[in-house]
């Protein structure tokens, strides 16, 4: 090993965890590093791994992402419902919901972009809605277990009581909040904003690359329950990463 390719490695691993870009135009060297010396990239996905980190490579551009259970740089569900704004433990879950189906509306599998080029919150709604609609008749036979059924009632039974809005304004200006399916799902994007997945315009929202990269790699990496259940469903449709 030489050393300095220790030193590049441990240069994009460190630039990587401040927020830095490394892509083919921002610390373009080290970049080109990682594209073309296997041993530097060697060395990074050891001190990944061993971070509980993943590395993820979308449009010429490196992301990281915290592996399952990783303490220290993911997130708890107290730390979650925090910088969200939200308060119970089934308000995270809805949250996780929506966006698993926000990324059902972009992605059909990790190969098949559904070239939406953005969503509104009234696309995840109605989307959120029939989701919902189908499970919960069927969870006799999807859910696992008792605390499986359970938990998809309990969010179902929080979105259905939630109003649409609470006055006739257009759902474009009205604010994030808890109460309403519309400042629910507003939240939700806010988060997803501050961790730079998405940009907002207008009421649209756009997905970021990093966005891209991280759902895209989740299907080949760790699907997860809600992907089960959706093919069973006999949808055929993409799930969250959550």
């Amino acid at each position: 090993m030489e050393n300095k390719n220790l030193d590049k490695a441990m240069d994009i691993f460190s630039r990587l965890l401040m927020g830095e870009e490394v892509s083919k135009n921002e610390n373009v060297d080290l970049y080109e590093a990682f594209s073309s010396n296997a041993e530097v990239a060697d060395i990074l996905d050891t001190v990944l791994k061993k971070a509980n980190l993943r590395l993820y490579e979308y449009n010429y551009s490196l992301y990281l992402s915290s592996g399952e259970k990783n303490r220290v740089f993911g997130f708890t569900n107290d730390e979650l419902k925090k910088m969200i704004g939200l308060r119970l433990n089934k308000e995270l879950f809805l949250a996780y919901f929506i966006i698993f189906e926000t990324v059902t509306l972009f992605y059909r599998d990790s190969g098949n972009f559904s070239h939406t080029e953005y969503v509104r919150a009234e696309d995840v709604i109605e989307k959120t809605s029939a989701t919902l609609r189908a499970i919960v008749p069927k969870l006799e036979t999807l859910a696992k277990n008792e605390a499986e059924d359970n938990s998809f009632r309990t969010i179902a039974l929080l979105w259905e009581d939630m109003p649409m809005t609470t006055s006739n304004e257009d759902t474009s200006t009205l604010k994030a909040a808890r109460g309403t399916k519309v400042g629910f799902v507003k939240l939700v994007f806010n988060f997803l904003v501050d961790q730079r997945l998405f940009y907002e315009t207008g009421g649209r929202y756009y997905a970021r690359d990093r966005f891209k990269a991280l759902v895209e790699n989740y299907y080949e990496d760790a699907r997860g329950r809600l992907y089960e259940i959706t093919e069973q469903l006999g949808g055929g449709e993409p799930d969250a990463a959550y």
